[in-house]
């Protein structure tokens, strides 16, 4: 290539490569995959290594990281935060081996890590106390984030010694969050986050802490900038003294012998990235002693002595056979992607998610197109784009539907949403998503009424809204398909006893906009009865704690709604419990039992009880029920067949009940135990 050409396509590949930096570090809405990215900044690499004269200050081989966002504080970096070199097959693996062992005399062996796919923290502690938090920024200079990262249950607030100390990690967002947090958006008419990495940027770079303590992040640290008092000479020390301190540490790093090693790690874990609960986009490869470090020494921009392997992308080439549209609870129109199967991390997929109409129009997906296919965070299979060179010749672009696909009723792009929203409240699809809402376990919980049932219980036209399942007889059931005596039976057994379920269930189960099940429990607690509720207003229900004006406003508009009035009282009608039955968070605070201000983890299988049951109990006892086991937590309860949660409790020398003690706990706490 000659002089002139190799400047300008150096020229060009900066500009472009600035760009997707710009779409991925502050917007958060990466235009390209992170292959496609790698691939240029490769090319530009081998082009500037080979031209070095052509090497500008600002190229982006000479720079860390991205930019600094307007409206939060910056933070210089006593220790620049750098990036690593990447790898992107073994030789590229073996030949750092040999870079790394011409730098040094030293035995060597390497750790590896799996490389988490968030977004990169340096965290500070005084004696101990976290006083500082801050993103990668362009390495130099970054954001102070401390007050979010406070919002971080894994980030300790305070170490279990008195150290100062400046860790560096990574804060991301869990897959099965990841995935809740985009259905809401998406029911909501927002634009949903490309990746659990986009998230996760998005979340921390909230004004209000409040929404990011909402949405679940958590942290692996992996590195100390300031050892303070800490005494590792080796990395596999380093996490070790990490995890003491109280740091969430990532457990599956391995100390490798050889590159032999290190390429079998690579291979397990590309194996099985699909089913850890967080993203991985790579692995980590490390020299593990520090004395080998300090011999390699560091690049203008990344330590010699590690390099990421990064994994290729798990994308899929399939053609579009039709896009179906379908109607949620609230109304939101969702497109759906038919395809020819293809096969994709590990699954066979035929149908991918296109989110909404504004996507579709801005990548200009057709009918008959071929496209790429990836799983956004290895979870939901969705469209990213489409392949214009394959395209047929007559091809047209695809018409966006301008009436609902099952009331025919005009659709509508409500103000800052990206949906389509069909707004006709007698919407079947809509009243019987609101249905399958209603009787779902975290609302009124009606045992064995399943989407399935609800939708046969439409299609005979026995039902029209939720006030009719109260009305529902055994003769009408057992004309329903695979319905028998015995099955109606318990049908009607479990909407009976959905009668006196209290308030907040019946609050939830409207399904309300923005109304979840936590802000209907503070709602119900605060008013006590369904009358009082309708009746509160916007002011009224923001004076709770935690309830914001979006959430008080929607509560206020629903019941300003005749419809709505008059659903309510019709489930009065039927006997459907319409008061708060549960204890104040006052007098939840003043239970004298063996759970108050303890943290509790169920495990395996109960019998007395099932396990919302339990957790319910727990709760009006002054217990918190969470997840996981960690160092914060002070009772598990493992059932039958309790597995990983259990041997975690007794490694970390938690204390361990049987159901059996849980009962006779609930019965000196004053609840009797269960028939």
């Amino acid at each position: 290539m000659e002089e002139s050409r190799i400047r300008e396509r150096i020229t060009e590949l900066n500009k472009q490569l600035k760009q997707y930096a710009k779409e991925y570090y502050e917007l958060d809405q990466p235009t390209v995959t992170d292959q496609e990215y790698d691939q240029l900044y490769h090319e530009l690499v081998q082009l500037e290594t080979a031209n070095p004269n052509f090497i500008t200050e600002d190229s982006v081989t000479q720079q860390v990281g991205g930019k600094i966002l307007e409206g939060f504080e910056k933070v210089r970096h006593e220790h620049v935060m750098l990036s690593l070199g990447n790898a992107f097959n073994k030789e590229d693996l073996l030949a750092f081996d040999q870079r790394v062992k011409k730098l040094t005399d030293r035995q060597i062996s390497y750790i590896c890590e799996l490389k988490i796919d968030g977004l990169a923290i340096s965290l500070t502690y005084e004696n101990g106390r976290f006083i500082q938090g801050a993103t990668r920024g362009d390495g130099t200079v970054g954001e102070n984030i401390t007050e979010n990262l406070k919002m971080v249950k894994s980030i300790p607030k305070r170490l279990s010694q008195p150290y100062t100390v400046e860790v560096r990690g990574e804060c991301y967002m869990p897959k099965d969050s990841f995935l809740k947090l985009n259905m809401a958006r998406e029911e909501s008419g927002e634009n949903v986050f490309a990746n659990p990495r986009n998230a996760a940027a998005g979340s921390l770079r909230q004004l209000d802490t409040r929404v990011v303590a909402k949405r679940n992040l958590s942290s692996f640290i992996y590195s100390v900038a300031v050892f303070g008092e800490l005494t590792a000479i080796s990395q596999s020390e380093v996490l070790t003294e990490l995890k003491e301190l109280g740091f969430n540490i990532n457990q599956e790093a391995e100390v490798c012998h050889s590159m032999e090693e290190v390429w079998t790690f690579i291979q397990k874990f590309q194996e099985l990235r699909n089913t850890l609960p967080y993203e991985i986009d790579g692995i980590v490869v490390k020299v593990n002693e520090f004395a080998a470090q300090e011999d390699i020494g560091f690049t203008v921009k990344a330590p010699r002595w590690a390099i990421a392997y990064k994994f290729p992308a798990e994308e899929s080439e399939t053609k579009l056979l039709d896009i179906e549209w379908t109607v949620g609870r609230t109304g939101v129109v969702t497109p759906t992607a038919i395809m020819e199967p293809v096969r994709l991390a590990g699954t066979t997929v035929a149908r991918a998610s296109l989110h909404n109409a504004d996507l579709i129009q801005e990548k200009d997906i057709r009918l008959n197109d071929y496209v790429m296919v990836h799983k956004a965070g290895d979870i939901i299979p969705e469209v990213t784009r489409s392949i214009p060179s394959k395209r047929a010749d007559d091809s047209q672009p695809y018409e966006v539907p301008t009436r609902c696909p099952v009331c025919d009723s005009e659709l509508v792009h409500l103000a800052e949403e990206v949906a389509l929203r069909c707004i006709n409240p007698m919407c079947p699809a809509q009243l019987k998503e609101g249905v399958i809402h209603f009787a779902s376990r975290n609302a009124m919980n009606i045992d064995g009424m399943g989407p399935k049932v609800i939708e046969q219980l439409f299609d005979r036209e026995l039902i029209h809204d939720v006030a009719d399942l109260y009305l529902l007889t055994e003769e009408q059931l057992l004309t329903m398909d695979k319905i028998k005596e015995k099955a109606a039976g318990n049908l009607l057994a479990g909407i009976e006893q959905s009668k006196e379920n209290s308030l907040e269930k019946l609050l939830f189960g409207l399904g309300i906009r923005h109304v979840g099940a936590k802000a209907a429990q503070l709602i119900a607690e605060r008013f006590g009865t369904m009358d009082k509720i309708m009746a509160a207003s916007v002011e009224e229900l923001t004076d709770i704690d935690s309830l914001g004006t979006v959430i008080a406003e929607s509560l206020v508009t629903y019941f300003e709604k005749e419809e709505a009035r008059q659903l309510v009282e019709e489930l009065e009608d039927a006997g459907v419990n319409m008061t708060y039955q549960g204890l104040s968070s006052a007098q939840i605070a003043s239970v004298e039992s063996d759970f108050q201000g303890k943290t509790v983890v169920l495990t395996g299988s109960l019998t007395t009880y099932k396990r919302n049951e339990a957790k319910k109990v727990i709760e009006s006892l002054g217990g918190k029920v969470t997840g996981s086991v960690s160092k914060k937590t002070d009772l598990v309860i493992a059932g039958e067949e309790a597995g990983s949660k259990l041997v975690k409790a007794q490694e970390l020398g938690v204390t361990v009940w049987t159901e059996d003690q849980m009962v006779e706990a609930f019965e000196r706490g004053g609840h009797d135990e269960k028939s």
